[in-house]
């Protein structure tokens, strides 16, 4: 029984292409993860001179946003939380004025059905908690102040829920530093 090499030359052949293949993938990762981390960056920036306008400069520490004015007198205090939609992840931003108030909240991403569940991003959905308690960021059915979008009650639950166990957390991390 002979084998002939020339059965060989497809599988060699597909192999290197598959190698080089993931090598490029690889290459492209790498060059491209530090552009779209600035751009993330400047993204959330923005966001944050939005909801704190006074803002000259802020730290980053543990995951939390602290924002000082002109004159180095902290403003407040910013976040990332993540809420599970009905369309997937919801990304958000949210600024607190102190360790008990929401000064403002922005979207940063969403997947949530067009037209029904997106509505999460606009004004009047996300305007609802500007300057709530934390402890009020509820839905109003479960005796907070937020009002659910009208069918739209799994994407307006996971933000508020995103915003008030996220709140919590570091406000907790907060008091933990500050001791």
């Amino acid at each position: 029984m002979k084998l002939s090499t020339s059965r060989f030359y497809p599988i060699i052949l597909l192999t290197i292409v598959v190698f080089l293949s993931v090598v490029l993938i690889i290459a492209t990762n790498t060059i491209t993860q530090g552009r779209i981390q600035d751009q993330q960056a400047q993204q959330i920036q923005g966001m944050l001179k939005k909801m704190f306008p006074d803002m000259d400069k802020y730290t980053l520490q543990n995951e939390i946003y602290t924002l000082y004015a002109t004159d180095q007198a902290r403003i407040g205090y910013a976040f990332l939380a993540t809420g599970k939609g009905y369309g997937g992840d919801i990304s958000i931003l949210i600024g607190l004025e102190n360790e008990t108030t929401v000064k403002a909240i922005s979207i940063i991403s969403q997947s949530e059905t067009p037209g029904l569940g997106d509505r999460i991003t606009g004004s009047s959905f996300l305007n609802q908690f500007d300057g709530v308690s934390i402890d009020s960021v509820k839905l109003k059915r479960n005796g907070g102040q937020i009002d659910a979008i009208t069918g739209s009650t799994i994407s307006s639950s996971a933000v508020v829920n995103a915003v008030r166990i996220t709140a919590l957390e570091k406000v907790q991390a907060l008091s933990a530093t500050s001791k």
